[in-house]
This record gives structure tokens, sequence and C-alpha cells, in this order.
């Protein structure tokens, strides 16, 4: 079955007589005929359904459909993306663990890993995205549990190299977690790459509308976790009857323990209704994907040609430095976000995005309308100056998402901005 008719179709087939939608189940709890009945699922919960703390008929769908559009065993999903970041991480992490993180990372996820998880006694070790094979071993102590990096780094635009972080995560046995929230299954499938686990925010490009926040996390099935390296997988769970996940679940041990143990506990589980709205998001993603693409290369050309741009981080272009990156892994497009710096630093930066008048200064990202953000007053606002540098934020920096519009129209209102500027 080919990509664009995954979107469309998997995860739910409607048969004789049912709705050509998928159904919403806006239900908290599900009957059983006898107490009995109940406590065999409360023994196995993958046998049936017990609550929507941490599933339901109508998001079981949308995750069966993001599992197959990234080519994976299966999928949880979450109410936000932070809450992925965090699960992912959680789900194999304790106190005196380690893991590894490219340092041009999301600015919340930043904070999630170097403040939250630190107070957790999780210590993580960041690393350039650019590092070679041998610069990324060197990180690894004998505590770390995983490796974690973004397709497409929000908002450097930088591309990752998969596929060798993969080779340093596998070589030190450890899974490789990659965020694919700006490329989308669409353009990249990381684990047919090597990664192990895949999140998203499913709010950015899945949703595309932004009506609804939340997120996703993908298990390939493909890490081996009995090495002894992850004894929370291998050894009986004290909270669920002894389960041993690697034993018992061994297809996707991983997704099975995060949804058991982690979503049990958390909650942190979408409203059925969110998504519903986020299958709608789903089922043009792969037509909406190509028109962002084709948006964006026409306007990073002429963000590039304009003498008032210090530079520009957009991996299509050929001037860029993940240029041969991007063909590797992104043959399709690299998504509609695009970087920039503008001379003259935070000021000038300001003055332009003010005068915008057909993109929305607003704190979101990859949605059908254009929008732009300032990242260093916002997403990454309460990182310090070096983590900035580190995650290639600077003053004049300007995060412009190209939307659905006509391009002409997109053209226009950059041309104002830049006229906006002395």
């Amino acid at each position: 079955m080919k990509i664009e008719t995954q979107c469309l179709h998997e995860g739910y087939y409607p048969k004789n007589g049912e709705p050509r939608v998928m159904p919403i189940v806006q239900s908290t709890t599900y009957v059983y005929d006898s107490t009995d009945d109940v406590a065999a699922v409360f023994d196995d919960p993958t046998k049936s359904l017990i609550y929507s703390r941490f599933e339901n008929p109508t998001t079981d769908c949308v995750e069966k459909k993001i599992a197959a559009l990234e080519g994976g065993v299966a999928a949880m999903c979450t109410s936000s993306g932070q809450a992925a970041s965090l699960i992912s991480i959680l789900n194999i992490c304790q106190a005196g663990d380690s893991f590894i993180s490219s340092t041009s990372i999301y600015g919340g996820t930043v904070n999630l890993f170097a403040v939250t998880l630190k107070r957790m006694g999780i210590e993580c070790i960041v690393v350039e995205p650019d590092s070679s094979y041998e610069e990324i071993c060197a990180a690894f102590k004998p505590n770390t549990k995983a490796v974690f990096g973004e397709t497409i780094a929000n908002p450097a635009i930088n591309v990752l190299d998969i596929e060798l972080w993969a080779k340093a995560a596998h070589d030190n046995g450890v899974p490789l977690i990659i965020d694919n929230t700006f490329a989308t299954p669409i353009l990249c499938r990381p684990i047919e790459w090597g990664a192990d686990i895949v999140i998203h925010s499913t709010s950015k490009y899945m949703d595309g509308h932004a009506v609804q926040v939340g997120g996703v996390i993908v298990d390939s099935g493909k890490f081996d976790f009995s090495s002894g390296k992850f004894p929370c997988m291998t050894e009986p769970d004290e909270s669920y009857h002894g389960i041993v996940y690697t034993r018992d679940y061994a297809a996707a041990p991983f997704i099975t323990k995060a949804r058991m143990q982690l979503m049990r506990d958390f909650g942190c589980y979408p409203a059925a209704n969110s998504s519903f709205l986020l299958n709608l998001g789903l089922e043009t993603l792969a037509v909406r994907m190509q028109r962002y693409c084709e948006n964006a290369m026409v306007v990073a050309k002429y963000i590039e040609s304009s003498p008032k741009v210090e530079s520009i981080a957009y991996p299509m272009l050929e001037s860029s430095k993940d240029y041969a990156l991007a063909q590797k892994y992104l043959p399709l497009g690299a998504s509609g976000v695009i970087s920039f710096s503008i001379k003259g630093g935070r000021d000038n930066a300001v003055k332009f995005m003010d005068s915008l008048k057909l993109a929305s200064n607003e704190v979101h990202v990859a949605d059908i309308r254009t929008c732009v953000l300032h990242p260093a007053s916002a997403t990454h606002r309460q990182l310090t100056d070096e983590q900035q540098v580190a995650a290639g934020i600077d003053g004049g920096m300007i995060r412009f998402s190209c939307g659905l519009e006509n391009v002409e129209d997109i053209l226009e209102d950059i041309k104002r901005g830049f006229d906006a500027i002395d």
C-alpha cells in the first residue's frame, strides 16, 4: 500500500452500513459481562479496553495509522509532543541513568532534558548534531541508555545524519529516538535509516490546522532490549503482576511498557475528539507536505537573495551545509519551515515581523497558514545565551513557516517586511 493511501485509510475500514468517517467514541469507560472478564483485562490490558486514561477506540485507529505511516509495529498517542518526549526517555531511563541528545533540538525539549529530568536524577549529555561517529561514541557513559535527535531541528533546521547516529547508538547497545515532527513520514521515515523509536508533536504538520495539541510515540519493534542493559524491560514489573515486557510482549516491548506503566500512571492521553481532528489532518498530510515544500523552496530562494539577510537555513538550498544530507534523507523536500537571520540583530528582526500582514506572529509552526516566530524571545527564551548558541539561535533569527497560501502572496508579505528595515 502506498503511503498516500495509508494516510487515507490505514487504521479504520468501514464495513457495510458503517459511517464513512472514523467514529468518535466519546466514552471514558467500557462495559464487561462479568467481574472475571474485567480482572482478566487488568492482568493483560492488551486484551481489551479498560479506561480512556490510556486507550480509546478512536485514538487506537489513529495510532495504527501513524504506526503504518512510519513503518513501526505499534504507536501510542499522548496529550502533547512534550509528553511524547518525556515518556520516550522515562520508559528506559531512571535516576542514575544518562542519555545523549543533539544540541539542536526544540527549546522546550532542552528545558525538559537539561532541567526537569536533571532534577529527577537523569543526565542529558549533549553533543553537536554534526559530530563524527567517534565524537558521539566518546560521549557515552556506562549508564547511558538512549540517544535522541531531531530529523529536522527546530528552529535551526539542521538535518541529522540518522544513519550515523543510529550506528553510534547501536554499537553502544542503546536505541536511537528520533523526533520526526517537521519531516513527517511523508518526507522521511527514520526507522528505515536505523531509528528505533520515532516521536512527533502531532500539533504541527500532522494536524496542520492548529486545532488540537498532541503527540505520538512509534515503536519500530526492531531494537533488542534483552541485552541486560535494560532491567526495566527484562525483569518482572512488580506493578503489573510480574510481567516481563521482552518476554511477554516481544513484538513491541517498548510501547507496551509505555502504555501499561507510564500512561497508566501519568494519564496524559488525548481525548477522542482530539484524535478525530488529528485524523482529519492525516487524511490530507501527503498533499499538504508537497505544497509546503514547493512554497518553501520559492520563499527560501527569495530570502537568500536579499542583501538584508545575514544567513539562511533551509537544507534544500544548494548553499546549505546540510544539502547532501537533505538529498539523502529528504529527497521530496525539507518541510515548509525556514530559519534566517536579519542583519542588524533583534531590532531589525522585530521590525520585519511586526510589519507582516499575511503571516501570523504566533507561538506555533507547521500550520496551513504562514506564521513567524522570534525563537530568542519565545520558544528558546528560557535558555541561557550559551544554550541558544548551541541550538543555533541568535537575536536576529526568524523562524518562518510557509503555509498553503499562494506563494506570490507570501513573497509580497516578505517584501513588506524587508521594506520596513532601515
